[in-house]
């Protein structure tokens, strides 16, 4: 009887279902399925991305489902399925790499109004595959925790802890029963470690996170426990000045106010000043909170962000030598100012400028960086240095 089914024509609603198939499965496939389902060993059914259109057109995709207890069959759908949500998934991220600069920018702490320069610059952190330090020093209440909150939640790995509740072991690893359990910095290899009010952490605290940030690794002695971990980490690190806000409107009386030695401050890539807006500032941003509607990640918003990020991190990219020239030119710039900012110019930077750049490229999915990524982060490395 099931030998019958074969010469049996298929019904429309089926041959719909096939073509919708025959989009992502190659030919030898698409005939393999084409028989289950004449059989009846299979079904199609359909699910989406889910998606709202904040983010992108949400898109139905086929699912081959299983109609009979075969562990064949249960195994090759499950090997169809993948290749089908690969394909739809890799169509979206190439349609969203369009809009991505400015979809992902409106998802970081969109209840802050303003901090542009900042929220622009954790975005390119998410999208580099070397580690990029970035630091937010400023006066409290100015919206630098929430902003470390939005990168935790959006990160394809990360972790979160405050400088106040976070010891040496907290940082490195703890022993919970006969195992030695990972912590803060390695809970984030490969991902951003996000520290809120790092000048609460204890200076005695802070090897571990000075070795992580420079060296790619911590290790756990205590007792016969000889462990070591890797914590190939990005640092987004907040902090308030000495005296909990900054007081004067001279550069040199804020340099007095940094609560960090130079052992610590040197290792960021990126140092955002973070002040309170002025009378000017604060009327223009009730303007823009009274204008703009409110925005809110949805879930799968949120895990189409993360996924579209860590497919980004797959992008290898290219560095064009007469942009190469141009960054040499800016840091000469820079070097040359130096007097006037509150850190130092040192070649830290010109290579948190170089890794900046090719993640501003893979924030759009290109292979090659352009002009117009040198010109996004000459911006952001320019006002994040010179203090208004």
């Amino acid at each position: 009887m099931s030998i019958l089914k074969l010469f049996l024509p298929l019904s429309k609603k089926k041959k719909e279902d096939l073509n919708n198939i025959s989009k992502y499965i190659d030919e030898k496939e698409y005939k393999r399925i084409r028989k289950l389902l004449k059989l009846e060993k299979v079904g199609i059914s359909y699910l989406s991305l889910k998606v709202s259109k904040k983010i992108i057109q949400d898109q139905l995709f086929p699912v081959i489902n299983p109609a009979v207890e075969d562990k064949e069959i249960i195994k090759i759908s499950k090997v169809w399925n993948s290749i089908i949500q690969e394909k739809v998934r890799e169509k979206k991220y190439e349609e969203f790499s369009l809009v991505a600069e400015q979809k992902i920018k409106e998802f970081i702490a969109p209840h802050i109004i303003g901090l542009d320069d900042v929220k622009e610059a954790v975005m390119l952190q998410l999208f580099a595959t070397d580690k990029i330090h970035v630091l937010l020093l400023g006066d409290p209440g100015t919206g630098k925790t929430d902003i470390l909150r939005a990168v935790d939640e959006l990160a394809p790995i990360s972790s979160y802890g405050l400088g106040s509740g976070t010891s040496g072991v907290g940082l490195t690893a703890a022993l919970q029963g006969k195992e030695v359990a990972k912590g803060l910095l390695p809970m984030a290899d490969n991902g951003i470690c996000c520290v809120d009010e790092l000048n609460l952490m204890k200076t005695k605290d802070r090897g571990s996170l000075l070795n992580a940030m420079e060296k790619g690794f911590v290790t756990y002695d205590k007792g016969s426990k000889h462990v070591k971990f890797d914590a190939r980490i990005s640092l987004l690190a907040t902090a308030n000045p000495k005296g909990d806000k900054f007081v004067g409107k001279n550069p040199d009386i804020w340099l007095k106010q940094i609560p960090f030695d130079t052992a610590l401050l040197s290792r960021f890539h990126m140092v955002f000043f973070v002040r309170r807006p002025g009378q000017k500032e604060f009327v223009d941003i009730a303007k823009k909170i009274v204008n703009e509607r409110e925005k809110n990640l949805d879930v799968g918003d949120s895990l189409f962000i993360r996924d579209y990020i860590e497919f980004s991190h797959l992008v290898e990219v290219g560095f064009d030598e007469k942009l190469k020239t141009q960054i040499v030119e800016f840091a000469a710039k820079l070097k040359k100012d130096e007097k006037d900012f509150l850190v130092e110019i040192s070649p830290r930077i010109v290579l948190g400028i170089m890794r900046l750049t090719k993640a501003s490229a893979r924030l759009e999915l290109r292979r090659v960086v352009e002009q117009k990524d040198l010109n996004r982060v000459f911006k952001i490395v320019k006002n994040s240095l010179y203090i208004k």
